[in-house]
């Protein structure tokens, strides 16, 4: 078989960390990969490398797809390099403003006047909307609608409509199947098959879980080294035959030491909301909502990409100023009764893909937890020694206490996630809401996260909001659901 890439005994590094040493592997013409691996193992590191992002000190990387680009097309452009060939889906946008001047910020998306600096998905994609290559992804119906105003599932599914239009020699996807709804993820394994068919070669960061049917090959890595090379079907028969994983393990003490200061909720309605509609110009997002959540009381909050989930959330933790022209309640006051956001922020304990997407800091993972006592989107304020105590304690129990002095930026995803989960519990809000809280966890955090919010429930009062699109995984302690659908309770 041909030669597509070869990485040939590299050692990489970025910063001062080695991400590999003396790593080999070698695509084929034909071969589709898959790579798989628990957090931390080098996923998204690798996809950076093969991209050139990383600092490759020994060995060498060919690209014979560009080799053999440049032997049968007459280029004219002088920068024109193997880069131009790859596309890469990761697990953030890039977007900008209308004016190229600015980043969009976290709450833009709910406030008219600034999103309308927002290109529309129809601009951003340039046209190349009617490609029917783009067809299974369903962006039709997105095209008119502010890039700001996506869902987390359909920024993912346009990310991907754009990458695909850059007709790339490679696309590397990281984790694609994140914030999709089963529809969405099921459209996406035929997206995958089409691309294949098209010539184009794919190299996706995937679970176990999720490998689409094109898919030839699986890598697996552990701890920056190759821990195995398999065919698809090899794979797959040995991933079955694993032994089950012992029991999980939390530390009573410490979850009592940490919660001790927890109080009864002193309210009888933590949500009420009568009626409720939510509009921008032409589009309803909201339509005639009515729901009460009660002290104690553990919710769902389920329905595909696009049904208003998020937005439905943005009312309750203040980050919506048309909440103040609807009837909501809110820990017993009604909105627009004189309360502050931060009134409201102070009883909320808060994570979703969209607060990650923006939470851009250079403070340290301790500090990053930390800022959960203010409410605040990086480390403006500085936590007393009890408060960093605290923080850590709670790091500890979700097991990433070994990077607390580690840059926020420079962990991975994953750990990133974990960290802005401790964050939202740092202050023993008497809400939660966990806006697909396990969205890039690999399959050992997602269950101790649950099993920590399990011994959570049990242990305090507490309300708690969970969004997912994978109902297995929901804490048992869930016993109250909400399904929308087009922005109605259905």
């Amino acid at each position: 078989m041909l030669p597509f890439l070869s990485l040939e005994h590299i050692t990489v590094r970025n910063l001062d960390k080695t991400l590999f040493r003396d790593l080999t592997w070698h695509i084929h013409t034909g071969e589709q990969w898959a790579i798989t691996g628990n957090s931390g193992s080098g996923k998204t590191s690798l996809l950076h490398t093969i991209l050139g992002k990383n600092n490759v000190q020994n060995g060498t990387i060919r690209h014979y797809f560009y080799e053999k680009y440049r032997e049968t097309h007459e280029v004219s452009d002088p920068y024109f390099n193997f880069r131009r060939l790859i596309a890469m889906v990761g697990h953030h946008h890039n977007f900008r403003n209308l004016s190229h001047t600015t980043d969009f910020y976290y709450q833009q998306r709910f406030n008219s006047m600034d999103s309308s600096d927002a290109p529309t998905v129809a601009e951003y994609l340039e046209g190349g909307a009617e490609d029917p290559l783009l067809e299974p992804l369903n962006i039709k119906g997105l095209l008119n609608k502010e890039l700001i105003k996506l869902s987390n599932g359909e920024t993912r599914r346009v990310m991907i409509a754009h990458a695909l239009l850059q007709k790339p020699a490679l696309l590397m996807l990281d984790n694609p199947f994140i914030g999709l709804d089963v529809q969405s993820r099921q459209a996406f394994h035929r997206i995958v098959d089409h691309v294949v068919a098209s010539g184009t070669t794919v190299v996706l960061v995937t679970t176990p879980t999720e490998i689409p049917e094109s898919i030839t090959h699986v890598m697996h890595l552990e701890e920056g080294r190759i821990a195995g090379t398999f065919s698809r079907e090899a794979y797959l028969a040995q991933r079955n035959s694993v032994k089950e994983a012992p029991a999980l393990k939390i530390d009573p003490q410490l979850l009592a030491k940490l919660t001790m200061d927890a109080l009864p909720a002193s309210f009888q309605h933590i949500v009420q909301m009568e009626n409720v509609h939510v509009k921008y110009g032409e589009n309803t997002i909201l339509d005639g909502i009515n729901w009460t959540v009660r002290p104690n009381e553990k919710w769902a909050l389920l329905g595909p990409n696009g049904s208003g989930k998020s937005t439905l959330l943005s009312l309750i933790n203040a980050d919506n100023p048309q909440s103040y022209a609807n009837k909501i309640v809110l820990f017993d006051r009604k909105r627009g009764s004189g309360e502050s956001i931060w009134d409201i922020k102070r009883k909320i304990g808060f994570v979703s893909p969209e607060l990650h997407q923006y939470f851009l800091s250079d403070a340290t993972c301790l500090q990053v937890t930390g800022s959960g006592f203010f409410d605040t989107i990086g480390y403006l304020r500085s936590c007393t020694p009890e408060q960093l105590e605290k923080a850590k304690g709670w790091m500890q129990v979700l097991e990433i206490d070994q990077y607390a002095g580690a840059s926020f930026k420079q962990v991975p995803e994953s750990v990133q996630r974990l960290v802005l989960l401790a964050r939202a519990l740092v202050k023993n809000p008497p809400l939660l809401i966990f806006d697909e809280p396990c969205q890039g966890l690999d399959a050992h955090q997602k269950e101790h996260f649950k099993k920590v919010i399990e011994a959570l429930c049990a242990h305090i009062p507490v309300t708690m909001i969970y969004v997912t699109h994978y109902e297995e995984e929901l804490p048992e302690s869930v016993s109250c659901f909400l399904r929308i659908r087009n922005g109605k309770m259905i």
